[in-house]
């Protein structure tokens, strides 16, 4: 029998939870609650083979007290940055209600290279991990996994954020040639389920994914043959530069999204931050990868 039966999510509707509570259903492995906010206005739609449960993310005798009532094993948080703060308090709530694993919203870049962990905009994550690493010290029936993916492909390229596909004139970072390792939303969902199958192996540990490496210049070249007759003026971009009007803009108290997307830019296409897996646990993890054939058909939906 399975260790895990019971599961909740934080972030459910957002660009990574909805596919994950997506897989997640889908796998018919695990009763699923949904944690939403107590008296938002906001009102998802969510299938109803899940448990909606509103509670106060601010209070952590609300959230312990729905996470008991509904004997949850373990939480899965895809909070996007607006909630990233305040995971220690479902961290704290998760302890006390007696949860076996946490899966923090880390779901991106590789925290625990150095260049990474020094960028301001992961602030809030490290924080959560330290939270998180203190409290599995001092309750051993309290585990963690955190899922590392790089950043997401088929969202990337849908926000022209790896690639401009829309105006033609994507951004190339320090001449494009730097591999970077890439998850799709439904990958990173998948693995998500084989984490919390593979309890013991992925106990207290990062687990490392990827579908493809791949680079700026490949995903122009697939872009191009994509669409040939599309005109594509690449603009050539040193991350250098974008490193230092971040720090700029920060030390003049400019906390924008603006200021925060050059650091995750930097993570992904500079040199030196991890963004190039060295290993994997693609195989523990049923992780299959993707081709350039896989690539070219994300960027045939998206290429208009």
């Amino acid at each position: 029998m399975s260790i895990i039966k019971n599961v909740a999510i934080a972030g459910a509707s957002g660009s990574l939870g909805a596919p994950v509570l997506d897989v997640l259903i889908k796998s018919n492995k695990f009763n699923i609650t949904v944690l939403t906010r107590a008296g938002s206005t906001s009102t998802p739609q969510f299938p109803s083979s899940v448990t909606v449960l509103p509670v106060d993310f601010n209070s952590v005798s609300s959230l312990t007290s729905g996470l008991q009532s509904q004997k949850i094993d373990a939480v899965v948080s895809c909070v996007g940055s607006p909630g990233l703060e305040g995971q220690s308090l479902l961290v704290d709530a998760s302890v006390a209600a007696g949860v076996k694993r946490f899966l923090p919203s880390e779901f991106g870049s590789d925290i625990a290279n150095p260049h990474t962990k020094a960028l301001p905009v992961f602030g809030h994550k490290i924080a959560t991990a330290s939270r998180i690493e203190a409290a599995a010290a001092q309750n051993p029936d309290f585990t963690y996994t955190y899922v590392r993916n790089g950043p997401f492909l088929d969202w990337g390229l849908e926000h022209n954020f790896l690639l401009d596909l829309v105006s033609g004139n994507p951004k190339i970072y320090d001449g494009g040639d730097q591999l970077f390792s890439a998850t799709t939303l439904e990958t990173i969902g998948h693995a998500v389920v084989a984490v919390l199958e593979k309890f013991e192996e992925t106990k207290n540990r990062a687990v490392y994914i990827q579908d493809i490496q791949i680079s700026q210049n490949h995903l122009l070249e697939l872009a191009k043959k994509v669409a040939p007759e599309k005109k594509w003026e690449p603009v050539p971009v040193d991350t250098a530069t974008i490193l230092a009007s971040s720090n700029e803009k920060l030390a003049k108290g400019e906390v924008t999204m603006e200021v925060m997307m050059g650091y995750i830019t930097l993570s992904i296409f500079g040199t030196g931050y991890g963004s190039k897996m060295e290993k994997t646990d693609n195989e523990l993890l049923g992780v299959k990868g993707k081709t350039d054939a896989d690539v070219e058909a994300i960027l045939k939906k998206l290429i208009k």
